[in-house]
């Protein structure tokens, strides 16, 4: 039996597609075993968010070449849709085939077995207007379904190389999204993400549907118990998706909102759409609707000519907010994008310590938001063991997004238990299993 060995870089919607890409090796008889181990074929899913991401996805494929020189090397993903001619230059890579194309991937993998000459299958993706459809039965190691909905975006932010490696906004079928729903809850799976580049703009080239109109139609199908959307943007949310997450409780009460910057000078240079006052007046309204949502969100510290007054401002700003996480990344100059050649680029030692100061107040906001949830009961999804220092516990997400560890046994992994929240930590926080609500695990969990 030939085999085959992933290495994936970068986002959740890298992992989803490496997982779709399995399903292909998996049809054509291939057995899946650890990237360290010698493969047959080693495939290489790549990011380019960043140049470090490149970097990285370098070093893999090389390390890949040196496990095994007879090997196949494919490389995919953002860094082989941006950078091709980097990547067949080095010595050993067979195959570059880009973050579109890859239905056709086993077909290039039969096409080098009769004749190793390598293959550059990229192709402009600017020119792609359907989305590529590749099924995901299941997820190795996981509880939790991630469902790709969207690919893509439009918005071209100063920052951002992503539209350039992945193409513009694309919505998947609304039929294919609903039988893959149901295809994920028959496999186990309790609760499904939805996930895309910019999940979000689902729909803006559907015709009268929109991601307000696949939600109602995702809660209706039996079994399925939990949805949540990976990443929002605060423009995307109107009154009618509001009414819809208030209106199920099989929506998730988190959202997680990307605001970027707290200042409106960052915003403006980043060519985000929204001022401060917007995104703060969107936040008050849907909390108005949804008493005690989660709201987490990114931050870029550090953009080109944002001086300390302007930082200082966003930090209040983000403080004033009250978000139950940030996600917090210091600046990365990325080759290609505006950004890059923007003049008063900030210092290293400068972005770090702005870096080390919003993970403190990320921090602190976090235990705050979970100290108010105290006594609450929530339900949880356990996905893995406690530490090893501490048997005995599992660790699952409420559907308000709080890590809660509680006693009970392993065989609950992937399973609906109602859990009171008791303590808050700083990371993670403490619950007492009340009961449990369905004990049939998620297949991939097993």
């Amino acid at each position: 039996m030939p085999t085959v060995a992933f290495y994936t870089v970068g986002c959740k919607v890298n992992f989803v597609d490496t997982e779709a890409i399995w399903q292909l090796f998996k049809k054509e008889g291939y057995e899946q075993v650890d990237f360290e181990e010698t493969a047959d074929v080693y495939l290489i899913n790549t990011c380019t968010v960043t140049n470090t991401g490149d970097k990285k996805s370098r070093q893999i494929i090389r390390r890949a070449i040196r496990k095994n020189p007879d090997a196949i090397v494919a490389v995919t993903g953002c860094y082989a849709q941006t950078s091709p001619a980097e990547i067949m230059a080095i010595d050993g890579v067979d195959l570059v085939i880009g973050t579109q194309d890859r239905d056709k991937l086993m077909d290039y993998i039969r096409q080098l077995r009769e004749e190793r000459k390598p293959i550059n299958a990229v192709r402009n993706i600017m020119k792609t207007r359907e989305f590529e459809e590749l099924k995901v039965s299941g997820f190795t190691e996981r509880t939790r379904a991630f469902l790709k909905i969207q690919e893509g975006c439009n918005n071209f932010c100063t920052f951002c190389i992503i539209p350039w490696s992945r193409g513009l906004s694309r919505s998947r079928d609304p039929k294919n999204v609903l039988e893959q729903a149901r295809e994920l809850v028959d496999a186990g799976y309790n609760e499904i993400v939805l996930t895309g580049i910019h999940t979000g703009g689902y729909g803006d080239d559907l015709v009268d549907y929109r991601l307000s109109d696949l939600l109602v139609d995702l809660t209706k199908i039996d079994g399925l118990s939990r949805i949540r959307i990976s990443s929002i943007e605060a423009s995307q949310i109107d009154d009618r998706m509001i009414d819809v997450l208030n209106g199920s409780d099989k929506l998730c009460r988190h959202l997680h909102i990307p605001v970027q910057a707290g200042d409106d000078d960052v915003l403006r240079r980043m060519r985000r759409k929204y001022t401060t006052a917007e995104y703060a007046e969107k936040i008050e309204k849907i909390r108005k609707a949804m008493p005690g949502v989660a709201i987490t969100t990114d931050v870029i510290v550090g953009f080109p000519g944002e001086t300390d007054d302007m930082f200082d401002n966003g930090y209040r700003f983000l403080e004033q907010v009250g978000f139950s996480q940030m996600h917090v990344f210091p600046y990365s100059k990325r080759t290609g994008t505006p950004a890059a050649r923007m003049d008063n680029q900030v210092p290293d030692d400068v972005k770090q310590e702005r870096v080390r100061r919003l993970i403190e107040l990320s921090d602190r906001m976090h235990k705050e938001y979970a100290e108010s949830c105290i006594g609450q009961v929530f339900t949880v999804i356990p996905e893995r063991p406690g530490k090893e220092t501490d048997p005995g516990w599992l660790v699952g997400y409420s559907d308000n997004y709080l890590p809660i560890a509680f006693r009970a046994g392993q065989e609950l992994i992937g399973s609906l238990c109602r859990v009171k929240l008791a303590a808050a930590g700083e990371h993670e926080h403490r619950g007492e299993l009340v009961r449990v609500l369905d004990e049939t695990p998620a297949a991939a969990g097993q």
